[in-house]
């Protein structure tokens, strides 16, 4: 099954100038895209119906819970974990954004994780990603929250790319993922990587090691799990866009929204994000809930993470001052 055709089930979020030659800069993917985009966005019906299936198998996982055991439930938040680690730490804030280096052992296992999220391999979520930051809140944007709380959380994905997001994205420069051996592996395997670490590891461990069904370990740590972790994924497009405060700058839609960031560890502090993008943190160092940068922070302590890039404290204070909404 590939998603590439339909946008995939779901893509995410620098400001780069273009230095390779048009036809290459969006990378195999890309190729013919522009053909698939009318004057008006067509709806991707396959997608509408694997979305609805999705969250339908979803609801009828709830009522499998009090079958399950115990270690089921726990084998699912934490593949929840790891798949959130391979967006956040990975695809987010080390290949689209790449504040912070990491070594090779680390860079496989986010890739490898960054598979069991599902949410279009690390080349096209970081593209895409880099799209929306550079142009945010326009027809630019994949999932541009103007549009509205459903658009910009899941109806994007239904329907096939505006052309200002294939024509402008062609203006960035992707040089750096394309010569990632680790991205370009990934995404040459993606398929069977997928189907792996998204649906058969997380079926086969509680079958195997605690005698767990198959049918709850299915729909429980693999399609319950799923389903959750992608739309704690695109809470982050919608809701901090809309709901939340600006400290660090009131021009700009992306707003701090906790509820968001207890999801989707630590990526809701998105005004801060917006306006200081290449701080590995993605938000102000405190007592803030962040688990990626806690991760982030061990990788370090482990020798595996260099350079780390953060905002100087006066800078974030100077911006406060200059663009806050004085909320903090």
């Amino acid at each position: 099954m590939s998603m590439q055709d339909a946008n995939g089930f779901m893509n995410g979020e620098a400001t780069m100038t273009c230095h390779r030659k048009e036809e290459t800069s969006l990378g195999p993917a890309a190729e013919g895209e522009e053909e698939k985009v009318g004057k008006k966005q067509e709806i991707v019906w396959r997608n509408v119906i694997l979305m609805a299936l999705l969250h339908m198998g979803a609801v009828y996982a709830l009522f499998l819970i009090p079958k399950a055991h115990l270690f089921t439930l726990i084998w699912a938040y934490v593949c929840f974990l790891l798949s959130a680690l391979g967006v956040t730490a990975g695809a987010h804030r080390l290949w689209s954004h790449r504040s912070y280096k990491a070594k090779l052992p680390l860079r496989i296992f986010l890739a490898v994780v960054n598979s069991m999220a599902f949410q279009n391999d690390i080349f096209e979520w970081s593209r895409d990603h880099r799209v929306h930051h550079k142009f945010s809140e326009t027809d630019a944007d994949p999932h541009n929250a103007r549009r509205g709380f459903f658009f910009s959380h899941i109806g994007w994905l239904f329907v096939r790319k505006h052309r200002e997001v294939i024509e402008k994205g062609r203006k960035l420069d992707y040089s750096d993922l394309l010569e990632d051996p680790v991205v370009m592996f990934q995404r040459k395997h993606y398929k069977i990587s997928v189907v792996l670490m998204c649906f058969v590891v997380p079926t086969l461990v509680p079958w195997y090691f605690w005698r767990e069904s198959l049918w709850n370990s299915y729909f429980l740590a693999s399609i319950l799990r799923y389903t959750i972790s992608l739309n704690v994924a695109w809470l982050v497009n919608s809701a901090a866009h809309m709901y939340g405060n600006r400290p660090y700058d009131k021009n700009i839609n992306p707003r701090q929204n906790t509820f968001v960031s207890f999801g989707a560890i630590g990526e809701g502090f998105h005004n801060y994000h917006h306006t200081f993008p290449f701080d590995y943190s993605a938000s102000e160092l405190g007592l803030k809930f962040n688990p990626t940068t806690w991760f982030i922070d061990f990788m370090f302590w482990l020798g595996l993470v260099t350079d780390r890039k953060q905002t100087p404290k006066e800078m974030v204070e100077a911006r406060k001052e200059r663009t806050g909404d004085g909320s903090l």
